[in-house]
């Protein structure tokens, strides 16, 4: 006896916009629903930085068709991003109002660190449909990559933010099974110093641009003293070495 499933509600609807989680980075690892949604909608709208490259449209580039209209959601370092949201929202409204079909691309999965979520509350707010469709995020892309489970049994997990100060960093890191350091960037320096304070180092591992061709992941301890990580970097640490110990 076959088993049952649900139907589909991949076909996208009129007048709604989609929050596709794309994932970590190879194109492969782009979910079912999200490429179906994607064939079908009517515009594509994406981060992107100043100089115009957005990692989100690179990833999914492969999976576009022909003849779709693209809004690029140009995103300013240093600069607030209240009004590009804003102005993005108001660009993305006017679609749907017309009755348009939008997908929002999001790097990973849409509400882990996304920048969809910012989106979702200003349409949804102003009465537009919006749906969510999960992605494979970048942290267990990177578990998966390293052949490292991030936790098992009673573990407790806790994802930290490299910009947390050296104070919270070290007393987040103190008390916890497991960790995901994410957006590393700048910060690298100050969060392998706090984990080499906690004895931690040789339980660490590092990667960076997980999925792709020009990913990098070492033990933390065998990285040069001077070497420095992208924001596209992360640190996992479990205090027994292996999760499944």
């Amino acid at each position: 006896m076959s088993a049952e499933f649900p139907a589909s509600d991949s076909l996208p609807v009129a007048g709604t916009a989609y929050g596709l989680g794309i994932g970590p980075g190879e194109p492969d690892l782009i979910t079912l629903k999200a490429y179906n949604i994607l064939q079908k909608a009517d515009v594509i709208a994406y981060p992107a930085l100043e100089d115009g490259v957005s990692l989100a449209r690179q990833i999914v580039d492969p999976h576009i068709p022909e003849g779709r209209i693209e809004i690029a959601i140009r995103i300013e370092m240093g600069k607030p991003a209240d009004p590009i949201y804003d102005a993005a929202a108001i660009e993305i409204g006017k679609h749907l109002a017309d009755g348009k079909t939008v997908a929002v691309l999001c790097e990973g999965d849409p509400f882990f660190y996304g920048s969809f979520m910012y989106l979702f509350g200003r349409l949804a707010e102003a009465g537009h449909p919006v749906k969510t469709v999960p992605g494979v995020s970048s942290m267990m892309a990177c578990a998966a990559q390293l052949g490292a489970p991030l936790a098992a049994k009673n573990d407790v997990l806790q994802v930290i933010p490299g910009p947390l100060d050296a104070d919270r960093l070290r007393e987040q890191l103190a008390k916890t099974d497991a960790a995901a350091i994410i957006k590393l960037g700048r910060h690298f320096a100050k969060v392998r110093g706090v984990i080499n304070e906690l004895g931690l180092t040789d339980r660490a591992r590092y990667i960076e641009r997980a999925t792709l061709e020009t990913q990098k992941m070492v033990p933390l301890g065998e990285l040069p003293a001077d070497a420095k990580a992208p924001y596209f970097s992360m640190i996992l640490i479990h205090r027994r070495g292996d999760a499944w110990r």
